[in-house]
């Protein structure tokens, strides 16, 4: 999708809102506590977010506790600092996936391609999945769904563009194809497929041509 600010949704943004607004506006990504959030962002992966401590954290980037506090505050600081980081990332990695596609198709197919592909390879993802399969799901697509939200309200602002320029059918729902497509990429990762093979960049794409593609056009 072209690059432009998401939807403004109501309350104070999300990580993956925050994440998406530092890459569209050339944020840099370099953090004072680059150590401290490696060491933490190795044991999530390794062990997940509740059986971490400060204690752990200080022990694997060789500082002392004190000092993770001091510029931490709290562990709910270091876990949003851990995952404002790695959303970024992400966040990167799709715009600049999106940067060579021509058409609307192909950025719709690029994108949802370079999403599941992320997630999936994902250590930390992937790793709280497998220390915390109960906390993971809840938070893309239960009650609170905020990740599965924040990137819906993203994507129907890139659709709303598209459709602004023509590129979009005038009578589409961009906020019910967006809300679709991203529950598609959720599901997917979520839960194994015997279908399709998602390790398969040429089939995700096939699929998603086919398939994602014709809800642009009403």
């Amino acid at each position: 999708m072209a690059a432009a600010s998401s939807d403004v949704a109501a309350g104070p943004p999300s990580l993956l809102e925050r994440a998406f607004a530092d890459a569209l506006d050339g944020a840099e990504v370099e953090d004072p506590n680059s150590a401290i959030l490696d060491a933490a962002y190795d044991l999530f992966c390794r062990q997940g977010i509740q059986r971490t401590t400060m204690e752990d954290v200080a022990r694997r980037a060789r500082v002392s506790r004190i000092t993770v506090y001091r510029r931490l505050v709290s562990k709910e600081a270091l876990v949003e600092a851990v995952l404002l980081r790695d959303f970024r990332l992400y966040v990167d990695r799709f715009l600049a996936d999106l940067a060579g596609a021509q058409t609307v198709a192909d950025r719709v197919v690029t994108g949802f391609v370079s999403s599941l592909r992320a997630t999936r390879s994902n250590p930390l993802m992937t790793g709280l999945m497998q220390a915390e399969p109960g906390a993971v799901a809840p938070t893309i697509v239960g009650e609170d769904g905020r990740v599965l939200a924040a990137v819906a309200r993203f994507l129907a602002g890139q659709l709303r563009i598209e459709q602004q320029a023509g590129n979009v059918g005038p009578d589409v729902d961009v906020g019910v194809v967006a809300e679709l497509m991203v529950r598609l990429s959720a599901s997917f990762f979520l839960t194994p497929s015997e279908v399709v093979d998602l390790d398969d960049d040429e089939q995700v794409a096939g699929i998603a041509r086919r398939y994602l593609v014709p809800m642009l056009q009403a």
